[in-house]
């Protein structure tokens, strides 16, 4: 779930409402530039995953001091990675999302741009730490506190990718945007 919401966000394309001197109505532009925040969380995920678990050394549940590094606690809950990553992608799409509609739309809304930067990338992050929460991972404060260090990540990472990176391809008005 959590690859599937880093995914989604990556693919999916801006999209915004043209100013009406150019042309009139919604355009929808796919963007390499992407890959820069969603490529900055998957660093960040795999960093926790390499180094950051061991330095905060929250048990899994189930697991202590006597039995850690043995079968099922071979390394420890927090942060939750998959959590961080699903809820980081879900910060981004929001982030994204928020800055084309208020700054580049000039508060136009656009139900499908909600619907692919938003909603999917919301419900796939709440399955991932419900299943790891329930699949006796994590406990329930690692998987929501590593969510909402990830939202937190993900919706900065993506307001300034937004605001920095405009929707249109500028000059080319090609479809996919370098």
């Amino acid at each position: 779930m959590a690859l599937s919401s880093t995914g989604l966000v990556m693919i999916m394309p801006r999209v915004f409402y043209s100013d009406p001197e150019v042309t009139a109505g919604w355009k929808a532009r796919w963007h390499v530039s992407v890959l820069a925040p969603t490529m900055t969380l998957a660093a960040i995920t795999l960093l926790n995953e390499v180094s950051l678990k061991s330095s905060f050394a929250s048990f899994r549940p189930g697991c202590d001091d006597t039995n850690q590094g043995m079968p099922g606690c071979d390394s420890y809950g927090m942060l939750s990675s998959p959590s961080f990553l699903s809820f980081s992608s879900f910060g981004q799409g929001t982030g994204t999302f928020l800055v084309d509609t208020v700054k580049w739309s000039g508060g136009h809304f656009n139900g499908g741009a909600f619907a692919g930067d938003v909603v999917a990338p919301l419900i796939l992050s709440v399955l991932t730490a419900v299943g790891r929460g329930s699949g006796n991972w994590e406990t329930g404060g690692q998987v929501w506190g590593s969510a909402g260090l990830g939202l937190g990540a993900g919706l900065g990472m993506g307001v300034v990718y937004a605001l920095l990176q405009r929707p249109e391809c500028g000059y080319s008005g090609g479809m996919i945007c370098w």
